[in-house]
């Protein structure tokens, strides 16, 4: 009798035990946060001199994104598997952007395109790779 109580109170633990972990295992990843699908960010830079724009960029339900350079439009698309991302750019408008403007759009492109992790803590989104780029929530 003795013995069988012994079992049943391992019995109990080991159910304890594995409805705790599995308890942790659904709460660590919903504690993470996740990559801010529809959501927009504009980088975390002072206006170009001459200027009050400055990049923004808005990511679609799907990875989709439009962004708004420094002179010029353009899309891509992000792929994320946990902390990793990729940037893949698509098609890009001129608007017959001055030279200093154009150099920026093509470095924030090409910085963009070399991404190789993202983190987001509170409101800030920065992406990292060879170089990082912050960028911050709109909240208008």
């Amino acid at each position: 009798m003795v013995e069988l109580r012994h079992y049943q109170r391992a019995a109990a633990v080991l159910c304890g035990l594995v409805a705790l972990a599995t308890i942790c295992g659904m709460l660590v990843p919903a504690l993470a946060e996740d990559f801010p699908f529809g959501m927009e960010f504009t980088l975390d830079a002072a206006p170009m001199r001459g200027s009050k724009r400055v990049p923004r960029i808005e990511i679609g339900a799907n990875g989709e994104v439009q962004l708004d350079l420094w002179c010029k439009s353009a899309s891509g698309q992000f792929s994320v598997a946990g902390d990793s991302v990729i940037f893949v750019p698509g098609q890009v408008q001129d608007n017959g952007c001055p030279a200093d403007r154009a150099a920026a759009d093509d470095g924030l492109l090409a910085t963009l395109s070399e991404v190789t992790g993202w983190k987001r803590q509170g409101d800030p989104l920065t992406f990292t790779g060879t170089r990082s780029l912050r960028f911050l929530l709109l909240t208008n």
